[in-house]
């Protein structure tokens, strides 16, 4: 058997650029990447959900496109079919992943209806991925902040933050922050050829936009 040492990623077209320009866009850690090449993958900022949904809609060919936010919104439909779960503005309401699909919704017949989380796309790529970027990521004066209050009180991935807050409050915040910010990172490298995104919080989808945009303008 020989082993091999992988120097690129497969997922997002293979570029390592894009990877690490995320990794500083967040602020998991600083790069030599702040700028992004937009000739290498196909990233976007959108100004509603329904418009992100939609173009991510059209991009499914093939089973090949699926939309995932962060887990700020409760699963109501797990008990109620009919009840939506992510519900922003006036004109946009979606449901999370149905339950049967489990960690085949991603590939599952018509699931670019829903809106999927970490637990059902991690370890999965699509050609497209749309983000809904929640309450629980945003950025002030150009620092990326988190809040885990702002996830669903029954997201596993931060279980237990509220105790160890009141134990250890330093260690607390820097782990759920790097979780919080690393369920993102997963969330938007799902996509091979391309992500698109939505912020519910406005001044971050100003930073996205402002981050692209340094990108192009260096093109």
């Amino acid at each position: 058997m020989e082993e091999y040492t992988l120097s690129s990623q497969f997922r997002c077209s293979g570029s390592d650029g894009y990877l690490a320009w995320l990794d500083d866009v967040l602020g998991i850690r600083k790069t030599a990447n702040p700028i992004l090449d937009a000739s290498e993958y196909e990233f976007k900022v959108f100004d509603s959900p329904q418009a992100m949904h939609e173009a991510i809609e059209q991009k499914n060919h093939g089973n090949k496109a699926r939309v995932v936010a962060g887990y700020c919104w409760p699963w109501s439909s797990k008990k109620d079919p009919k009840a939506k779960d992510i519900e922003i503005g006036e004109h946009y309401a979606r449901q999370w992943n149905l339950d049967q699909d489990g960690s085949l919704w991603i590939i599952a017949d018509k699931s670019v209806d829903q809106v999927g989380c970490i637990h059902t796309c991690q370890g999965l790529e699509v050609d497209y991925i749309g983000v809904i970027i929640g309450p629980d990521l945003i950025v002030r004066d150009g620092k990326v902040v988190t809040s885990p209050k702002a996830r669903d009180k029954y997201d596993k991935t931060i279980r237990g933050w509220k105790r160890l807050m009141k134990e250890q409050p330093d260690f607390a915040q820097q782990e759920t922050d790097l979780i919080i910010k690393n369920t993102y990172r997963t969330l938007m490298t799902r996509g091979m050829k391309g992500c698109y995104l939505y912020c519910t919080d406005p001044e971050t989808a100003q930073y996205f936009a402002n981050r692209l945009a340094e990108g192009e303008s260096a093109l």
